[in-house]
């Protein structure tokens, strides 16, 4: 079974007899969300209802086509608004569908990001620690000089010069 949250597979499920394609009928909603949500649709729609108002008042009685105080108008706004209403509700749930999942991959990835942070910090401690107790240039040539100097000083006490050991 599907779960709920998946946008990937369109579920196949026939309700009251009818068929119909959740995704499809998903994404034609976000489209007319997208275009309700426009400053330019809104200008249209305040221009037609200017054009209308300002006709049907202006005109003779026998040129109006809206009789009654703009009933026709009223009816055609409050059925755009009722099928605005619920497309764009459903349009805001596939978002925050989508959203709900991207979150999670989100968490996943700082999670595996905190986790390989961490992980590096520790290496590179035991680095440093591991290079504490390497012994540096300046450290040996310090031991080379004091052992040669014991050395001298050990040969200067057996009385021996270090260039007599070398002649035949």
């Amino acid at each position: 079974m599907r779960r709920r949250e998946d946008l990937t597979m369109p579920r196949r499920r026939r309700r009251f007899g009818v068929h119909y394609d959740p995704d499809a009928f998903g994404q034609f909603s976000e489209s007319i969300a997208r275009t309700l949500g426009t400053a330019r649709f809104l200008l249209f729609q305040s221009v037609v209802a200017v054009l209308w108002l300002s006709w049907n008042i202006s005109v003779p009685d026998d040129w109006k086509f809206d009789p009654n105080p703009f009933g026709v108008l009223t009816l055609a706004l409050s059925l755009q608004a009722a099928y605005a209403a619920p497309l764009i509700l459903l349009a805001q749930n596939r978002q925050e569908d989508r959203d709900r999942q991207q979150s999670e991959v989100d968490r996943s990835v700082a999670s595996r990001t905190q986790a390989d942070t961490e992980f590096l910090a520790r290496e590179l401690a035991a680095v440093r620690l591991a290079l504490a107790d390497m012994v540096t240039m300046d450290e040996l040539r310090d031991q080379l000089e004091r052992l040669g100097d014991q050395v001298a000083e050990i040969n200067g006490r057996l009385g021996r010069q270090p260039d007599a050991q070398h002649q035949p």
